[in-house]
Order: structure tokens, then C-alpha cells, then sequence
């Protein structure tokens, strides 16, 4: 990774995170009626070449919605798929048969080197390729066979935030196109964002409970796990507070004897199976006393310490995970705040991460 200062600090702590948070409902209602039927015809064009499996390659923020992606199209279309080491390919100059392969490489910049090198290489060894970039100009997008624009517009923020929620929709489309559905669940998100802005005090009320948090835990499963992952993240890189996540099966593995009543625990409740599967985990943590924080549907908020209710009925489980982000983004910046820091310049990171 290539050293880099970190940004300058905002006049006001917090003031871009904060205006590129409040733009993704515009950003989701752009990729619905600009971006879809682009996103459909890619889908289309890659379903003639019939790719037998899926290999997915993402850094940070963009590996996360490369998880969800996962869970996508072996849920939704059946077929299997891996996550990717780069390293293998970049550094230890492995060249796997990927003929038939439908290599997916999801990056907010397409600029780091190491996504650009796997993504030639897996073309060089026979893959389909697909970019999922905020940059049709980008090094990532030029190397690949077929690109998809999330279309957020400049993120200047170091949190990546409205560039999450897009590559999550974009995701969704192109698996939606890839089984011939039109992405009619979709719909409602635009909206329901809009609704989940205008409860930023409901945050900052929950936000108070973890300014001296020493270490969260955050877990969940199903279609939820990646949104785990992502908050975990947002919270470490803006407030610096250690938070693990968790699948809630891997809770039960070993690391729920550190859960006490100290320690706050975020469960992200998927109103559907990915709840269902969670149930047990909850009550578990109930009965260690945990310090459980709830985000999901009503029922489930109301038998926790604390929460914040997600519109969720009505609303497809597999879109879910689009809104279950934006609280916790909220979160990570109302904690940041709350301690005295600036989320838009964290210490030590850059807008574009070299990694080779």
C-alpha cells in the first residue's frame, strides 16, 4: 500500500460525509431510470456468453457490496461464486483456466493497480470480464470486456457512502437482468431512503450510548452480513473504535465469550430468512445481557436494549440491505462526531488506495 497524507480537515467536521449521505436517494432513483436499462443490456450480453461460475474481486467498502453481490447470484440465480486473492495472481503469478469465468471486479475508482493487474490477467486466462466503477474513464474500466457505471457522481468524502448504496443497487440490477427480472423491487428505495434521512436525531440519540465505546461487535447473516461488515468498517475507519464483524453462526463459533454487558452488540435484523436464521443468536445474546442494539424490523427493535426501526414491510429481502446501511452510516459519523474527530479526513487513509 502507497503511503499517502491524509486529507485536509473540513471547516465544518463531518460537512461532506454528511451532503453525500443526504444525495443517495438521488443517487438510487438516477441508476433506477438512467442506469437500469444500460445495466440490463450489459446483463444480457454477458448471460449469452453462459458463464458456469463467478469470481468476485473488491477492496474495503467495494468488497463488501462484492459479498452481497455473492450472496445475489448464488441465492437469486444459482450460481456458485468465489471471492477473490488477488494476491495470487499479482504477486504470486498464478494463472487459473478461467475460461467461462465471469470475473466481476467492483471499485469505487477502478484505479488501484492490483484490481487493474487481476483483471487483465483473468482476461488473459480466458474470463469474462465485468468493471463496476463510479468511473467509466477509469484504468479498471478500460482493461474490462463489459462496464458498469454506478453513476453517484464525485465522492470526496474518504467514507465511501453514496458510491456503497449504488454498487449495491447496480449489483442488484445486473442480477435481476441476468435471470430476466426487471427489478421492480427496486422501486421503493429511492423513497424509503429519503424516509430513513429525516430520522438523523433518532441516530444521534443512539449515537450518545457508544462515544466511549471501547470495541463494538456487529453481526447478522443472510443478505445482512455484508451490511455488518460495511458498518464495521465505517465505524473503525471514521471513529477508530475496533468493531468486528461477525456472521451470526461464526458468533456462536468462539467469539461470543467476549460478548458482556459492557461491550456493545449491533445486530442487523433482515426481515426474512436472514432474520429467521439470526433468531437464535439474539437470544443467546439476551441471555448474556449483552448490550444489544437492534437494526431491523419493529418486533425485533422492541425486544432489544435499543434500535432503529427499518421500513421493512413490503420490502423485498434481498433489497433490504440498501437502506440497513444508511443508519449505520449515520451512526459511524454521529460516534465520530461525538468523540471530537472529522469523518471526512481519517487519519492515515487516501480517497484512492494503491495496493499492488
Amino acid at each position: 500500500m502507497t503511503a499517502t497524507p491524509s486529507a485536509p480537515k473540513s471547516e465544518q467536521p463531518g460537512r461532506i460525509m454528511a451532503r453525500e449521505m443526504a444525495e443517495q436517494p438521488e443517487v438510487l432513483r438516477r441508476l433506477l431510470d438512467a442506469g437500469a436499462p444500460r445495466i440490463h443490456e450489459v446483463a444480457r450480453r454477458v448471460a449469452a456468453q453462459s458463464p458456469r461460475f463467478v469470481l468476485l474481486t473488491a477492496r474495503g467498502t467495494s468488497d463488501n457490496a462484492a459479498l452481497y453481490a455473492k450472496y445475489l447470484l448464488e441465492i437469486r440465480l444459482g450460481v456458485p461464486c468465489g471471492l477473490a486473492s488477488m494476491s495470487t495472481t499479482t504477486a504470486y503469478g498464478a494463472r487459473p483456466d478461467l475460461r467461462d469465468v465471469l470475473a466481476v471486479t467492483v471499485s469505487q475508482s477502478g484505479g488501484s493497480p492490483d484490481l487493474v493487474a487481476s483483471t487483465k490477467a483473468a482476461r488473459a486466462a480466458g474470463a469474462i470480464t465485468l468493471a463496476v466503477t463510479n468511473n467509466p474513464d477509469s484504468p479498471l474500466a478500460a482493461v474490462s470486456e463489459h462496464h458498469i457505471d454506478i453513476m453517484a457522481g464525485p465522492e470526496k468524502a474518504l467514507p465511501a457512502t453514496k458510491t456503497y448504496t449504488a454498487s449495491l443497487l447496480a449489483l442488484y440490477l445486473f442480477v435481476e437482468g441476468l435471470r430476466g427480472g426487471d427489478g421492480s423491487p427496486a422501486e421503493v428505495l429511492p423513497g424509503l431512503a429519503q424516509q430513513l434521512l429525516a430520522r438523523q436525531d433518532e441516530v444521534r440519540t443512539l449515537a450518545s450510548r457508544y462515544r466511549f465505546a471501547d470495541r463494538m461487535v456487529i453481526t447478522s447473516r443472510g443478505y445482512g452480513y455484508p451490511t455488518a461488515k460495511e458498518a464495521a468498517l465505517k465505524l473503525m475507519e471514521t471513529s477508530y473504535i475496533p468493531a468486528l464483524s461477525y456472521s451470526g453462526a461464526d458468533l456462536l463459533h468462539g467469539p461470543l465469550a467476549m460478548v458482556d454487558n459492557i461491550s456493545p452488540v449491533i445486530a442487523v435484523v433482515t426481515d426474512g430468512k436472514g432474520g429467521l436464521m439470526l433468531q437464535p443468536v439474539l437470544d443467546r445474546l439476551r441471555g448474556r445481557g449483552a448490550d444489544l442494539v437492534v437494526i431491523g424490523p419493529k418486533a425485533q427493535v422492541d425486544q432489544a436494549s435499543a434500535g432503529f426501526v427499518l421500513p421493512t414491510q413490503g420490502v423485498a429481502e434481498e433489497v433490504q440491505p440498501v437502506l440497513e446501511i444508511i443508519p449505520l452510516q449515520f451512526l459511524a459519523y454521529e460516534v465520530t462526531i461525538a468523540r471530537g474527530q472529522d469523518p471526512d479526513a481519517p487519519r492515515a487513509l487516501a480517497k484512492v488506495t494503491e495496493t499492488h
